[in-house]
């Protein structure tokens, strides 16, 4: 299925033109559980790795944190369980007798581990699928891999980006190695195909001058332009461009940065003092109550959670730093550069 974005209510670069050279193009990736091959753009599928090249594995630390970890075979064993049940006819029990055990055992968790761990695929984007991506040389592929656990000073897993020619990869690795444990069932994303779509997005209203968000604040400049929105944004309309004009939600490429958790602070290369540049947005949910406008035309009807589709904006099942997004972050000078990531 394609997805599309409704446009944005208003023209914003239209009401305040100061906006109109900071627009970015950002490419939502829609990602939508479904059975990715290796030759497919994907989150959370299997890479198109070489067989004779090794797999890279996590050193830590892993420091436990108190709870019980648990592996990605029972992550999936319990979604797959989680799923059977709410397919019931109402008055039927929730779990048999034999979920339930199974769910019981999952909840115990597993013993942390203090081995390497290996790492797992988090997203797969091939350059004909996202031309926004900026290969080097003759790479057109890019994987992401990341170990579930997490590592200071942020609570967020540790990333590893792969840029590779698609066609010299001969004899792919069929059965890549996965962790004994995951520290979160978040960590373990769900297999889904991408619907790749470009979008324009507007900076966080933070990284604006003070100016602008003055104007952006009063009701009447809104007015004035013919672009008031509906009155409950009229006690803080500047929250209207938050929410609805300025940056999508979800899985993207490229695009702004989300800040609200920290201030906005530059990103700079550390091998070269270059600022980097936003690269991929690994994202909790593709939208929340404030973000329903972005909800893409095809699943307007379908966005509210239901029994048989309890979890509509979290198709890919990530959570970060308890629904958070994770932001990488690339040097636009050398892609061998160190990359930094950015929980908001």
């Amino acid at each position: 299925m394609s997805f599309t974005t409704p446009p944005r209510p208003v023209d914003i670069a239209t009401v305040f033109p100061q906006l109109a050279p900071m627009a970015r193009t950002a490419t939502r990736l829609h990602p939508r559980p479904g059975s990715p091959s290796t030759h497919d753009s994907s989150v959370g599928g299997p890479p198109l790795w070489p067989a004779d090249e090794p797999w890279p594995y996590c050193d830590g630390p892993h420091v436990p944190d108190g709870n019980p970890a648990t592996s990605p075979q029972d992550v999936r064993l319990q979604r797959r369980i989680r799923a059977e049940a709410a397919s019931r006819p109402p008055g039927h029990p929730r779990f048999t007798p034999e979920e339930a055990a199974i769910l019981e055992r999952i909840d115990a968790g597993r013993p942390w581990t203090k081995s390497p761990v290996a790492m797992l695929p988090v997203a797969q984007l091939y350059v004909r699928d996202i031309p926004l991506l900026r290969p080097p040389g003759r790479a057109d592929l890019l994987q992401v891999l990341w170990c579930p656990f997490d590592h200071p000073p942020e609570p967020k897993p540790r990333t590893a980006l792969f840029w590779r020619s698609a066609a010299a990869v001969t004899d792919v690795l069929t059965t890549p190695p996965e962790p004994a444990v995951v520290q979160f069932g978040g960590y373990v994303p769900e297999p889904c195909l991408l619907d790749p779509e470009q979008t324009s997005e507007y900076p966080n209203r933070m990284e604006l001058t003070k100016e602008l968000r003055e104007q952006m604040q009063d009701w009447n400049t809104w007015q004035a332009a013919g672009a008031a929105p509906d009155s409950s944004y009229e006690p803080a309309p500047e929250e209207f461009y938050g929410n609805v004009l300025s940056i999508a939600p979800g899985w993207k490429v490229g695009g702004w940065t989300r800040w609200g958790l920290t201030d906005p602070v530059p990103r700079i290369c550390p091998a070269c003092g270059a600022e980097l540049d936003p690269l991929l947005t690994i994202a909790s949910s593709e939208w929340d109550e404030s973000t329903r406008s972005w909800i893409p035309y095809e699943e307007q009807a379908h966005a509210t959670p239901s029994i048989a589709n309890p979890h509509p904006a979290t198709p890919a099942e990530t959570e970060i730093a308890g629904g958070y997004d994770l932001q990488l972050y690339a040097c636009p000078a050398s892609p061998d550069h160190p990359h930094t990531g950015l929980i908001q």
